[in-house]
């Protein structure tokens, strides 16, 4: 009987680090459900990985019917049958958050829209989440249309 060496045997594959794409965003493939959300809050790098819980607990917690998906490298939040009021995406420096009827709330987030309808949040390491500012847009972004994606 031969005994193998270690250098010999073959190495069983490691479960694959999620790949960052330029920014930093985690790839993540399109799914429903939170298991992809979860699996891209996972994977954001850095401090945004604890952010990214926090986000989606406060979003949870303010609307407990809420449906989840990952399209586009980016978690989507919305309301069966109604599309998605809410968006995450991550950049090297910061977590945007995307209000798609952000002009709709009140008070409008603060972040310029490329789009006539959705506002941003910028999220910095360094910079405070107000969470009770943040609840009270994602409640009002819950009861808007939602885009269809």
């Amino acid at each position: 009987m031969t005994k193998t060496k270690p250098s010999d045997a073959k190495a069983k594959p490691s479960k694959a680090e999620p790949v960052l794409l330029s920014g930093g965003n985690p790839q993540i493939a399109k799914g429903y459900g939170d298991g992809p959300v979860q699996a891209y809050i996972a994977a954001m790098p850095d401090w945004k990985s604890d952010v990214g819980r926090r986000l989606d607990q406060l979003i949870v917690r303010a609307v407990p019917n809420v449906q989840k998906a990952v399209k586009w490298n980016s978690p989507l939040y919305g309301m069966e049958g109604e599309g998605w009021f809410l968006g995450i995406h991550c950049f090297a420096k910061y977590i945007k958050v995307a209000f798609f009827r952000g002009m709709s709330l009140d008070p409008v987030p603060p972040g310029q829209p490329k789009s006539k309808d959705t506002r941003y949040l910028h999220i910095h390491e360094d910079g405070a989440l107000d969470e009770a500012q943040f609840t009270a847009w994602v409640k009002q972004a819950s009861r808007l249309p939602g885009e269809r994606m």
